[in-house]
């Protein structure tokens, strides 16, 4: 399977506010990877959903 990148582009993102709750290990991780890639940690986060929801092993 391909490993998770990044993506940097600037594509606007639809959205519907949600609160959710994350591990802390897991937030500070997104945190370092929003400030290393001037990429927002929302859309971080969506492009983490994006990835799992699309390489989900189906039963």
């Amino acid at each position: 399977m391909e490993k998770f990148k990044v993506n940097t582009n600037d594509g606007k993102i639809s959205s519907i506010n949600r609160t959710i709750r994350l591990k802390p290990e897991y937030f500070e991780k997104i945190m370092e990877l929003s400030e290393k890639t001037g990429v927002s940690f929302n859309k971080i986060v969506n492009q983490c959903i994006e990835y799992a929801l699309g390489n989900m092993e189906e039963k």
